[in-house]
């Protein structure tokens, strides 16, 4: 339809004459003539040297495409429909590219945009498919983190016989099936990510016991909102994880989140830790990297970040705007 419409178009123009408004059976033959050497220059000489960078091949086929073009309208064409005016004489190559390049021109440059108009399509396509598969492999490195990190957990109560060792499989079994089942879309309610935060936090509680004090402070109401999944629970294990590693007692971890009337998000996760202790086993993983990956992609320019680290602190600061 657009080719259509193009080729209407432009031989509206190239056969208009005010002083004869009728269109005659010769302007379409002339027509013909530049369309065919402009579908040359469009479907072989753009594809097979423009697109594959051969510049000069291409200049070299354009140019003899035009001139092929004004030797058939020069000794043929006119000399079959104009044999006693136009014909009888040749007007040189200067005047027939004054007549044939704006045609052409204008043909293969609207198929050269056209083209171009698609590529970009095509790349931003691909662009969105390298993004997402970038996320979903993002968003899997937690599973298994977490389930290694817990499963240790639970072997050890359960060498003990802890009476816990059932509320542990409970909550384990609760919070994986959300990362599993209904982590898979790039969006999930902030209440539900908020009620399996908690049960995380509740599961990791459980490895402190009586060394430290963990608080989780969540407002009374929760705004209607949607939520990309994981990134608050990546910077709460981390804060378990490091403090668990680097003391025996004293452990403070404390949570909390908050909202504006903007429907900005207001979250803080503060540990203690020990730098002199050797936490050279303890895997990156995950990590910052991770998170600052994932809100740079699905949070351009609507968060901020601001992470404090003392000798013994470690505070998380993070603005996210869920409007």
């Amino acid at each position: 339809m657009f080719q259509l419409a193009l080729h209407s178009a432009v031989f509206v123009f190239y056969s208009f004459d005010k002083n004869k408004p009728a269109i005659e059976f010769y302007q379409f033959v002339f027509y013909a003539n530049h369309a065919l050497a402009a579908m040359i220059i469009n479907y072989i000489w753009l594809p097979k040297f423009f697109y594959r960078k051969k510049y000069l091949q291409f200049f070299i086929g354009f140019i003899v495409a035009v001139l092929l073009v004004i030797l058939i309208e020069e000794l043929v064409l006119e000399q079959i429909y104009f044999p006693d005016t136009r014909g009888r004489r040749f007007q040189g190559f200067f005047y027939g590219l004054l007549d044939v390049l704006p045609v052409v021109g204008i043909l293969s440059g609207m198929k050269f945009a056209w083209d171009l108009i698609q590529k970009q399509r095509e790349l931003e396509d691909l662009k969105a498919l390298m993004q997402e598969s970038e996320l979903s492999f993002l968003k899997s490195q937690i599973n298994p983190h977490f389930l290694f990190n817990n499963l240790n957990n639970l072997y050890s109560y359960a060498l003990e016989g802890s009476s816990k060792t059932p509320e542990i499989i409970l909550g384990l079994s609760s919070v994986l099936r959300y990362m599993i089942y209904e982590c898979r879309t790039e969006f999930v309610s902030l209440g539900k990510e908020l009620e399996q935060l908690e049960n995380f936090v509740q599961l990791s509680e459980l490895q402190i016991e009586e060394r430290g004090e963990v608080v989780f402070d969540l407002p009374a109401s929760i705004p209607d909102r949607k939520i990309a999944p994981l990134i608050l629970m990546v910077f709460v294990e981390n804060a378990f994880k490091h403090s668990l590693a680097s003391q025996k007692d004293h452990i403070v971890i404390k949570i909390g989140l908050s909202f504006d009337e903007e429907g900005v998000l207001n979250f803080t996760c503060f540990n203690t830790h020990r730098q002199e202790a050797n936490n050279d086993h303890l895997s990156k993983g995950i990590g910052l990297e991770n998170v600052r990956k994932r809100l740079e992609m699905i949070y351009p320019s609507k968060y901020e970040l601001n992470i404090d680290e003392s000798t013994d602190e470690y505070l998380v600061n993070l603005k996210l705007d869920l409007n």
